[in-house]
């Protein structure tokens, strides 16, 4: 593999993943010898349980245009991306400090924190597909 740009910049989930199955990456073991390092066999697996299987270019892309309101970092873009928020607190442990960052809109008055916090997860809801479930069988495995 050659780098053609070091630290061009931070790369979601379903990149990743996107580029794992062009390599030629699967979940068979064995499918994998001389394709792709076994590494990456062992990510590509992990990715497949995350809400990043479900995601296209087209719905990353209009996430990222879509929540410029919200005056997210990058680094928080990529986390509600990659881990896709489904409920309040979820969105409250992705955006630093968030009640206070939502709490006044762009005229400086106050507003309700928990309600631009609920327009962020209703847009997340929208746009990004949602998250791969579990089959009962593993779940029944787990109680």
């Amino acid at each position: 593999m050659k780098i053609e740009k070091a630290n061009a910049g931070h790369l979601t989930n379903f990149e990743v993943l996107d580029f794992l199955r062009t390599r030629g990456a699967k979940t068979d073991p064995m499918g994998c010898l001389g394709a792709v390092a076994a590494s990456e066999c062992k990510v590509y697996e992990f990715l497949l349980k995350t809400p990043a299987c479900n995601q296209t270019k087209e719905s990353v892309s209009e996430f990222a245009k879509r929540c410029e309101g919200f005056k997210l970092t990058q680094a928080e873009k990529l986390n509600i991306i990659n881990w896709r928020p489904s409920s309040v607190p979820d969105v409250y442990s992705m955006v630093e400090e968030c009640a206070k960052r939502f709490c006044r809109d762009e005229q400086g008055a106050p507003c309700d924190g928990e309600e631009r916090a609920t327009e962020l997860l209703n847009l997340v809801n929208e746009v990004l597909p949602p998250a791969p479930t579990e089959p009962e069988d593993e779940v029944m495995e787990d109680a």
